[in-house]
């Protein structure tokens, strides 16, 4: 029985638009005595120690309209040149078949091999390619590759559309995130055509933490961008109905809240404390919350400021939920009953092969369990 079964991929930007809530900028990691029981009233308190569970798209008071450029796509099935009416920030390819025999030339450029990098699908790959606002692209594959689907997706030159974003950031002692309205989450696309919640939320309790890289550019002068960008491939081009982490991390240490876990002001987990459901590790995923470093860590290091808020999201949650960064546990899949011997803190590459989350991040992951277990 699979985890999280992959859908049959229907590329669309066609969904029914819906405004749902969801809370601003709040931070984590900051000192909570091991062990001590933290009700979710105080995972998601402000700086004044006040909760407020308001609907951030309700246009309540406490909330401030900012405008993010409407996410622009074009889908297009098959191999061969593709044009575009705009230009394009990103190519999102999802193949069946074989993992490996696809390939993209943008416009004047040479063939790139279509690798999965982060994302992985049961049959066959996933890639999402950097455009680098080109106008028209080019896609080939083997006799191994059935289906192709593409999407052009632009996330910087779109009309404005107003998200009600929280006017005060929210805190969890101490490192701020975005909100999903903050960095321009468009919740209609986690909507099928009929109204449908495309990935019903499911909650499970916290087992283990994954840590990700997104295999996208490094040096990301837009990262709020690439986060659009990655929720379009994954809710869209692979079908999966929303972001598959739960928590992003760009250069500058920012925090980006993933995966939509309810409207009660609790990013990634429920009222009673359960996480929901990503999808991040197949098979791997109920149980397990995703953290995804913007960029390319395998021969780069995250920077400074990444490390830190990677460091103190992980104890805030560790401590949050009772867990030991540095343990070694059991992981027991509460949907299947897959059981696996790993890290509480892990990577991607523990549970599949793959270069996620890069090899300078993957050796940097004991000094990551020891520095976030530290009081």
């Amino acid at each position: 029985m699979s985890e999280s079964p992959t859908p049959t991929p229907t590329p669309s930007s066609h969904r029914r638009k819906r405004s749902l809530s969801r809370r601003g900028m709040i931070a984590a990691g900051g000192a909570v005595a091991a062990g001590a029981a933290i009700t979710p009233m105080v995972f998601a308190a402000t700086d004044s120690a006040e909760t407020d569970n308001s609907a951030s798209g309700s246009g309540d008071s406490g909330t401030t309209p900012e405008k993010f450029p409407a996410t622009r796509t074009e889908a297009a099935t098959g191999t061969g040149e593709t044009t575009t009416a705009f230009a394009a920030s990103y190519v999102g390819v999802r193949w069946s078949g074989s993992k490996e025999g696809a390939a993209i030339r943008l416009a004047d450029g040479d063939w790139q091999p279509l690798k999965s990098g982060c994302a992985i699908v049961e049959d066959g790959g996933t890639a999402l390619v950097a455009a680098q606002n080109a106008t028209a692209y080019e896609l080939k594959a083997s006799s191994g590759i059935e289906v192709v689907h593409s999407l052009a997706i632009d996330t910087t030159g779109g009309p404005g559309r107003t998200f009600h974003v929280p006017s005060e950031p929210t805190r969890v002692r101490g490192v701020r995130y975005l909100s999903r309205p903050a960095w321009g989450a468009d919740e209609s696309k986690r909507f099928k055509p009929d109204g449908s919640v495309n990935s019903p939320e499911k909650y499970y309790p916290l087992q283990i933490i994954t840590v990700h890289h997104t295999a996208t550019p490094n040096d990301d002068p837009d990262p709020a961008a690439t986060v659009r960008a990655i929720y379009e491939q994954h809710a869209i081009t692979n079908d999966w109905g929303d972001i598959g982490y739960h928590f992003l991390i760009d250069e500058a240490g920012n925090v980006y809240e993933g995966r939509y876990s309810g409207d009660d002001g609790i990013p990634a987990f429920n009222p009673d404390g359960d996480l929901v459901t990503g999808f991040h590790s197949v098979g791997y995923n109920s149980g397990a919350l995703g953290i995804a470093l913007l960029g390319t860590l395998s021969q780069q290091a995250p920077t400074d400021a990444a490390k830190a808020s990677l460091i103190r999201l992980i104890k805030v949650i560790s401590r949050f939920k009772g867990l030991d960064p540095q343990a070694q546990v059991t992981y027991t899949n509460p949907v299947n009953g897959t059981k696996k011997d790993t890290h509480v803190v892990g990577g991607h590459r523990d549970y599949f092969t793959t270069e996620c989350p890069g090899q300078v991040m993957y050796d940097l992951l004991a000094e990551v369990r020891e520095a976030a277990a530290r009081r």
